[in-house]
């Protein structure tokens, strides 16, 4: 039995990283965040505090004071949080004001480097989760046209080369034409937007980063986002085989078939 801290973000995978390491026999430390995490996590953890974002140094003191010295993040952090005026301590003062920018993976990577320093080391993501990565080929739905298989080629090119600049996972494609890009919005509201501009059948690729990091910001997709797309009448999602992770993969697949939404990895 092993202590492994979880520091739990919104939606559905931080109880599945609590769900495997119970699974496992080890116990989960929680950091769940105040203005993110699903109170329901409590159920599964060992121990856990709830903090504001900013609160840098008690994450460090609590998983010290609980013998931990693996962490694990899951779930998203809304972008738009960590520029609405948090109240910082002086650790996060200090290691934002060290950042050349502050994209996710400038942010992300300055707080695995700075917790190794503390002796806590982060994990993958989806160390304990590698069932729920997709293998090639269509998941779900009906089979693409030749015009639909050109734009998902055409997008996946142009989501690499969004993502490689940490700008975004997701771009929303159609007739070989961009329609909208992911920015600190997140996947389901850039699928929004791609809507309101009037568009249907339009097609979504969410794909992990050229050089990705798997111990953060790793792709998700899950039962809301299949939601999303088909309210918004969405023909088709692409993403990264063996490195997406598919939440509730059953229930997204179903609403997916029901729905025309064809699902596929690559």
């Amino acid at each position: 039995m092993e202590n492994i801290g979880l520091i739990a973000g919104n939606g559905r995978f931080p109880f599945l990283v609590a769900e495997q390491l119970r699974h496992n026999g080890d116990r989960a430390v929680i950091v769940a965040l105040n203005e993110e995490t699903d109170r329901d996590i409590e159920k599964l953890a060992d121990n856990i505090t709830w903090l504001p974002l900013g609160k840098y140094q008690k994450l460090i003191d609590f998983f010290k004071a609980n013998n931990v010295s693996k962490v694990i993040m899951a779930g998203q952090v809304k972008h738009a949080n960590l520029f609405a005026g948090l109240s910082l301590d002086l650790r996060a003062i200090k290691l934002l004001g060290s950042l050349i920018n502050k994209k996710t993976d400038s942010i992300l990577g300055a707080v695995a480097d700075d917790l190794k320093k503390e002796g806590l080391e982060l994990l993958p993501s989806h160390i304990y989760l590698k069932h729920l990565l997709p293998a090639k080929g269509i998941l779900a739905g009906p089979k693409l046209s030749s015009e639909e298989k050109k734009d998902i080629e055409f997008g996946h090119k142009l989501a690499k080369q969004i993502a490689g600049m940490d700008i975004g996972q997701t771009i929303v494609v159609k007739d070989k034409a961009v329609i909208a890009v992911e920015s600190m919005e997140g996947t389901d509201e850039c699928i929004k937007r791609a809507a309101s501009l009037g568009k249907e059948h339009i097609i979504v690729i969410k794909v992990a980063k050229p050089d990705q990091d798997f111990r953060f910001d790793i792709p998700v997709v899950g039962i809301k986002t299949i939601e999303v797309m088909a309210q918004s009448k969405a023909r088709a999602i692409a993403i990264d085989a063996g490195a997406t992770l598919l939440i509730d993969k059953e229930r997204a697949f179903e609403t997916a078939q029901r729905n025309g939404i064809t699902v596929i990895a690559l």
